[in-house]
């Protein structure tokens, strides 16, 4: 069986080499690109299991751009991503998952807990990959085209709030935590405010409102949410 090849969106060759050593030392296979260019040429040639992606790369589009137009492509969205970055601020941390990254590190990182990001990211995307079509009430989830749609009308959704309402989709009826929801959608090393998750639960109540479906997502009080076809 092939090993799992991961691609490393570096435009500094010393770190590109550094990481390319610790992925080989884990069993990864290492694919490797300086700019957006090459990445998205060795996206289309190999589908990676997972990208490294730098945040700051040479010429006009930068790590986050690359991320959006991945996560806008039907075909590609469901490639997990690492965004790298020197940027440590709470609100650059928001705006990389916002663009629909998987996880974030900073610049510098300790090569085992970048291992041990990797294998977290694949263990919840593959978790998040099933291929059954899951219906709670009006809504329907499509993971192999990530396509949420409620009486047959697609409803748009970013990266974000899919990854979210697929988690919830996947476990209905049960109440989970905000630092839980955390955890389980963007990884429990994302360091960012658990009320961070209030503001995505209101988009995505926003989102599903038009199609009647918002009631859905329940507040449980002292708790945080759950996702339930049960009127409370």
């Amino acid at each position: 069986m092939r090993n799992e090849q991961i691609l490393i969106v570096e435009d500094e060759p010393a770190i590109r080499e550094m990481v390319v050593m610790t992925l080989e030392m884990a069993g990864f296979e290492s694919l490797q690109a300086a700019d957006v260019a090459e990445a998205h040429q060795q996206v289309v040639d190999h589908r990676p299991a997972l990208i490294l992606l730098d945040w700051m790369l040479p010429g006009d589009k930068s790590g986050i751009d690359f991320c959006r137009m991945l996560k806008s492509d039907e075909m590609l969205a469901e490639i997990p991503v690492i965004m790298l970055t020197a940027k440590s601020e709470e609100d650059s941390k928001v705006h990389g998952l916002d663009a629909g990254a998987d996880d974030y590190m900073t610049k510098p990182f300790s090569t085992r807990e970048l291992i041990s990001r990797i294998k977290a990211v694949l263990r919840r995307s593959r978790a998040l990959s099933s291929d059954k079509p899951i219906e709670i009430g009006k809504l329907s989830l499509d993971p192999k085209s990530q396509r949420i749609t409620a009486d047959n009308q697609v409803i748009d959704i970013g990266p974000t709030e899919y990854r979210l309402l697929a988690f919830f989709m996947s476990h209905p009826e049960r109440a989970y935590t905000r630092t839980q929801l955390l955890d389980q959608v963007w990884g429990g090393n994302v360091y960012i405010e658990d009320r961070t998750i209030d503001v995505h639960i209101r988009r995505l109540r926003k989102l599903l409102q038009p199609y009647d479906c918002s009631a859905l997502i329940q507040t449980v009080r002292g708790t945080g949410y759950r996702f339930s076809s049960l009127v409370e």
